[in-house]
This record gives structure tokens, sequence and C-alpha cells, in this order.
């Protein structure tokens, strides 16, 4: 039988305990690590690290990921490899498509095609030629925003230029700084992110999915008659309420083990198809519900060409886009980034060296490809790319050996309450290793290749448009359910007695959890209401400000260090932070 377990010739690093973060015990790894260190002339000081000797991030990043090349692909034999190609394509495409519909319909510059082959091309070239192969990229909410605000300024102007040539000279000044920086190892500057601005950032994102959600159900009311509209209405919340029934279903006790896994896998994609189906099941049929617009196979939209000769722009119109380029990077950097840290997050027993700085070269790579193509900028998603590494993981009922039962029986303060608590975490599922390859990614864009064939795009235009504000709620809820403010929320709204002795937020003041959360709700709130007006086109600086006050300020209000350590953090371990220099010390 099959082993789920990767490369068991390796040593998988074990699950931490709440809040350790997690450190590989691959002994040939380490080695690598040391003489990688030996050769950077005696570690350079963290403030060499930051400009000195270009290309140095990128060269350790491929020496560091190289020995393991082989591996990513031979570990793929693993059935996690399945499911996880599944649920990743799913949750890649259809939002990707259903974000790109305001584009799509408003400009008439884009079309479906161009969304599914933004998709497959990061996750062709990071598959193949990146350093962290988890991270999926695609198009994204943010990114819609940008190019949809560009559009309406465009449109604003007596004499607007050629729409596509614009965009492109947009892309090409964003691709340029990405080339700087990874050159010049500006992803360095990650080690000063924590999860302070990761979780406000992500917080932001899951209500965007929200939004959007909504969205498409109110276009549908103004667009259509009332029954189609009502429809898509039963539609998104059907879809809503069996994909969280499936998840519900999976973390039970109910069932055997192998059921509960496929609930957890497939729930999702079941309920797609499923919502779709009742859309033409008896008088549900003859509503006629709005689907999503496909074109023709491999098809740019309105019939051009899909190279767009972006070097025709008039002269003063590509000095114009540099502005709009350099926001562009900045959302990268830290969408993309972010994404990739928390695809790499210290919940994951990862054993494989990331690499930033190539990847953001990639990145740039990837972006001059869709100025050039004519389709939407991808970046790293979220919450799809963390997703992603948590639907690879390989669970078992029994901790890592250094987290044995040893500790349960030596006797816990809170006494009869906490001894229980510990009892039925036996029973639970932990996660003892990722299975790291580089096929589930390639896959999954590979599918979005498929789909711009004819007969997959008709497949595709079944699928109603409900059923994606529905996917939109369900992933959205479910990223809000797992936000690090959430959880604070949660934690100062639940009764004390009934709070786990051993929750590290009781070691807080709850006056000093009220006033960290008070300052992630602050940016989170300026973020999201610059996205409602005219002046969207500057959010991307707003998420960025959020390193900063986390850096400057948080600091200077009376938290002590143990709180800080609590109420925030590093958002990966010290084995993915070694690609950027190491996790930064002090507050």
């Amino acid at each position: 039988m099959e082993s789920l377990v990767p490369s068991p010739s390796r040593t998988l690093a074990p699950t931490p305990e709440p809040g350790v973060l997690p450190v590989t015990n691959d002994a040939a790894l380490n080695r690598t690590f040391e003489e990688k260190r030996d050769r950077d002339e005696g570690q350079a000081s963290s403030t060499e690290a930051f400009a000195t000797k270009a290309k140095r991030g990128i060269i350790r990043d491929l020496r560091a990921r190289a020995p393991f090349y082989v591996s990513d692909w031979t570990d793929a034999w693993n059935y996690r490899v399945v499911p996880a190609t599944a649920f990743t394509f799913c949750t890649n495409v259809l939002p990707g498509i259903a974000f790109s519909l305001d584009l799509i319909e408003t400009t008439s510059k884009y079309g479906v095609e161009e969304v599914l082959l933004a998709s497959f091309i990061p996750a062709f070239i990071f598959s193949l030629f990146g350093a962290q192969p988890l991270v999926i990229a695609g198009v994204t909410g943010p990114i819609t925003v940008f190019n949809k605000t560009i559009f309406d300024i465009l449109q604003s102007q007596t004499d607007p230029p050629d729409y596509l040539q614009f965009i492109g000279w947009v892309y090409l000044w964003g691709a340029i700084l990405h080339f700087i920086a990874a050159i010049f190892n500006w992803c360095n500057l990650l080690r000063y992110v924590t999860r302070f601005p990761c979780d406000t950032f992500g917080f932001f994102v899951s209500w965007v999915y929200l939004q959007y959600g909504i969205q498409i159900l109110t276009r549908e009311l103004h667009s259509n008659s009332q029954a189609s509209a009502f429809l898509s209405i039963i539609l998104a919340l059907l879809m809503t309420s069996l994909s969280f029934l499936f998840l519900l279903l999976s973390r039970t006790k109910l069932f055997n083990t192998a059921t509960r896994r496929f609930l957890a896998d497939y729930g999702m994609p079941i309920s797609i198809l499923a919502a779709s189906g009742v859309s033409y099941w008896g008088s549900f049929n003859a509503a006629n519900a709005s689907t999503l617009p496909v074109g023709g196979a491999f098809t740019a939209a309105g019939g051009r060409s899909w190279i767009v000769r972006f070097w025709e722009l008039d002269g003063k119109w590509v000095g114009i886009a540099f502005p709009f380029g350099f926001i562009l990077f900045v959302l990268f950097y830290f969408d993309h980034n972010v994404s990739s840290l928390m695809a790499q997050g210290s919940e994951f027993p990862l054993r494989k060296p990331p690499g930033f700085h190539w990847d953001f070269m990639l990145l740039g790579i990837t972006t001059f490809l869709a100025g050039l193509l004519g389709t939407p900028a991808p970046n790293g998603l979220i919450p799809q790319a963390p997703i992603h590494t948590h639907s690879l993981r390989v669970m078992s009922t029994s901790r890592p050996k250094d987290e044995g039962d040893s500790g349960d029986e030596r006797g816990l303060e809170g006494g009869v309450e906490e001894k229980q608590e510990m009892k039925a975490e036996r029973r639970d599922e932990f996660p003892i290793g990722v299975v790291e390859q580089r096929v589930s990614n390639l896959a999954q864009g590979s599918l979005c290749l498929v789909l711009l064939t004819g007969p997959f795009l008709h497949v595709l235009n079944l699928i109603p448009r409900g059923v994606l504000a529905g996917l939109f709620w369900y992933m959205g809820i479910d990223a809000l359910l797992g936000s690090g403010v959430t959880s604070k929320i949660f934690y100062l709204l639940r009764e004390k007695r009934l709070t786990s002795a051993k929750d590290p937020f009781r070691r807080v003041r709850r006056w000093r959890i009220v006033l960290f959360l008070l300052l992630q709700l602050v940016g989170f709130g300026a973020t999201f209401a610059i996205v409602q007006t005219i002046a969207s086109i500057g959010f991307p600086i707003v998420i960025a400000l959020l390193i900063p006050l986390r850096i400057f300020i948080v600091p200077l209000l009376p938290f002590t260090d143990e709180e800080l350590a609590i109420l925030d953090g590093p958002t990966a371990s010290p084995f993915t932070m070694e690609s950027v220099g190491g996790v930064r010390s002090g507050r």
C-alpha cells in the first residue's frame, strides 16, 4: 500500500507546540545551510544584507533549492497531490474569473480566456523554475481593482491612449522594479513582516471576497429578470451551505477517517457541481440563471491579436505609466511575498528551503508577459496559497516523538478540565509533514489551459454566476474564521470560564489585546475604505504602511515583550526566513 509520507529517507520537521517555531532536523539540509553560510564571507551583518552584493539573494536561493529539484518531482507520487490539485484549481480559476467580471464587462478589453491564460502562465513558470512551487499565483481582486481604476482614469481624458498599450507599459515598469528588487536583495525587508500586517491584510482580503459575492448578486438584480436574480441568490446560499456542511462533517467524529478526509478534500468541488446542477433541474431551468460569459477557443477578447504592441504607445504616456508601475510593484511586493510567507507559515512542517528573491524575479517575468499578451497580471493568491499547502499536509493521529504522550501524564495546573482536553486532543489528527512538490501547481495551471479549448469553455459557460457568489462567501467566511484578527475578537467575546487555561491570550491584559486589535482594525478599515473611493489606485500604499506602523509605532505602546510575542510574531519559521536574512530579533 502506498505510503502517504513523502521521501521517507528524509526526516520531517516535527509539528511545533503552540508558540514554538519549527526547525528542520534533516542533517543533510542543515549541512547545506552551514556550508552556504560559510561561503557568504563569515555571515554578513544584517545591515550589509539589505543592499550589498547584487544577486547574492538570488544565488543563495538557487544554491539552496537546486539539490531538491529532482525530489520536487519524485515526491509528487503521493495521493495528497490529487485532492490538492482539484481543490486549488476550483479556488483559483473560478474566483479569478468572478473577480474579473466587472473588468470584462466594463472595459471589453479582457475576457474569460485572458483570465485562464493569466492563471496558466505563473503556474507553468513557478512550478518548473520557481524556488517556492507551493505558492499559487493567479488573478486577484486587487489587480482587477487596479486595472479597472486605470481604465476609468484613462477614459476621463480627452485623448485617451490605447488601454492595453498603456497597461503594457505599466506592467513593464513594474517588471523592471521587480528585477531591481530581486537583484539588490530588497526581499530581505520581509524579515520585518510579522503577523500584524499579514493578519490585517488577510482580514481585508476575506471581506473583499464577501463583498464581491454580494456584488455578483446585486448585478444580477439590476441586469436580469426577477426570477433569474432570485435563482442566483438561492444558488449562492446553496453553494455556501453545502460547502460548510461538508467541511463541518469532515471535522466531526462521524464516519471513518478515510470518509472524513474525502469530505474535506472534495466537499467544495462537489458543492460546485451540485449547486450548478440544481440550476438546470425542473422549474429552476426555466428561470434561465445567468452564467459565465465565454468567447472562442484560444481567442482573445474582441478578436484582437494576442500580442499587444505596447512599444507603439505615444511617448508622453510612457512616462505617465511609470507611477502606476510603481504602485503595481508595491502591491505585488506585499501581496505576493505575504502569500509566500503564509503558504510556508510556521504551522506547516516544511523541510525544503524557500527562495523569495528568485521567485520575485520570476514574478517580474510573468508581469511582463501579462502586459505583452494583454492579460491581467497574476501574483500570489490569498487565501489560495496557504490553502494549497494545507491541502498537501500528511496527517497522523499520533504526534511526533518529541511531542509524544509523556507530557500528558505530568499533571496539569488546570486539573481535570485540562486533562480532559488532552485526552480529546489525542484523538485528533496532527500534521507530520507536507508533500512538497511541483506537480499540483503545474497540474492546476494546465487545467486552466485545457479550459481554453472549445468543449471545456462550453462546460465553463454552464456554471451559474450565483454559484460563484456562494464560492466567494464560502472562501471569505472560512478565511475569516481562521484569521488572527477574528481569533482576538472571539477571545474577547468568549466567557472567561469557558476559555482554556492554556490559551496564550490569558497572559495578556485584556485592554492591551483591545489596543492591538484596534490597530489592526484601523489598518483594515483604512484599506477597505480607500478601495471604495476614486482613490482606490493608492490602496497598495496603505497596505504597505502597515509594516512601518508595526516596526516604529507599536513598540512605543505599552506592550511587554512577552505580550507582543503572543499578540504578534514571525509569519514563518526561522527555517523559512533564512532566505531573507533570518527572523528579526527584538520588538
